[in-house]
């Protein structure tokens, strides 16, 4: 099951039982209060009930890695807080929510291509039923699939493309480095330079580590996506490049000052691995620093 189907869910049978916890409790009190002066208002038990929309949005907040100064207003603005971090930072981001519920529509179509491919097993099919696998993360039959769409039509460098990555997923570098290196040499950006960057991970993490080096230095040279910079920077610091991987963190944290709110959304998880980088850096310098001479 999708991760964000499962999370939207989640929020959404929550909601609902607060809601529901709620009316139970005003009908209650409305009861206990006798005909002449009885008057109803939602508002006292939405308040009463707010502390279960802190904890919600502060699980949100954390699951999302929402900056942390959000949990300090979640947890002393009250609904005020949770208001404002509904505004300023789940509105924004609604689009990834209404693709969640998406998730029951694409198991549906992925069930019927199964069905479909075996009485035309085309490399259109095939291709559609490995990208919906892939959006499942179920990286195994998105690669199955992409070998047949390969077996029947091999022109496409989107199908080789996705079964590298597909094989990044389960571990099988050496089929990973065939098939992204076959794309790179024919497309060296090709994806926004995310096939370079997977290459250079699979050359990594197979021991190959002057091929990984020189794959890395050239997807610097080629993009300016902050994931990839990181994952660069990354590399360098467990490869004796230090200096290298400062210079990188330092520049994409820099970049983030002047990015549109969408991109800083988009690349947060980045911009939060690119600080931890940053501090383990400064740790090491100060391990490593001549310490002074007492006299």
């Amino acid at each position: 099951m999708d991760h964000r189907y499962r999370r939207s869910r989640w929020v959404f049978v929550c909601l609902t039982l607060v809601v529901f916890a709620s009316a139970v409790a005003a009908q209650q009190e409305t009861a206990a209060v006798p005909d002449e002066g009885r008057g109803f208002s939602f508002l006292p038990y939405l308040l009463g009930y707010g502390f279960i929309f802190q904890l919600l949005a502060i699980v949100h907040c954390a699951k999302q890695g929402r900056d942390r100064f959000w949990i300090w207003i979640l947890l002393i603005g009250g609904l005020v807080g949770v208001a404002a971090y509904v505004l300023l930072e789940v509105l924004p981001g609604w689009s990834e929510v209404k693709r969640g519920f998406t998730a029951p529509a694409r198991r549906k179509r992925i069930a019927m291509l199964r069905a479909i491919v075996r009485e035309n097993p085309s490399a259109g099919n095939y291709e559609e039923l490995g990208d919906l696998l892939v959006q499942q993360k179920k990286w195994g039959e998105a690669r199955d699939a992409f070998d047949r769409a390969i077996a029947a039509r091999n022109d496409l460098l989107d199908s080789f493309y996705w079964r590298g990555v597909c094989s990044f997923h389960v571990g099988d570098d050496a089929a990973a480095i065939r098939d992204l290196q076959y794309v790179v040499e024919r497309e060296p950006k090709y994806d926004y330079s995310r096939a370079r960057c997977f290459l250079a991970r699979a050359l990594a993490r197979a021991g190959r580590t002057d091929e990984a080096m020189a794959a890395f230095d050239r997807l610097v040279e080629s993009t300016t996506a902050s994931e990839s910079l990181v994952l660069a920077a990354e590399f360098y610091a467990a490869n004796g490049r230090a200096g290298t991987a400062g210079e990188l963190v330092e520049s994409i944290l820099a970049r983030r000052e002047t990015m549109p709110a969408y991109q800083k959304r988009r690349d947060r998880a980045a911009f939060r691995a690119a600080r931890t980088l940053r501090r383990k850096l400064r740790r090491q310098a100060a391990a490593t620093a001549p310490q002074p001479v007492s006299t």
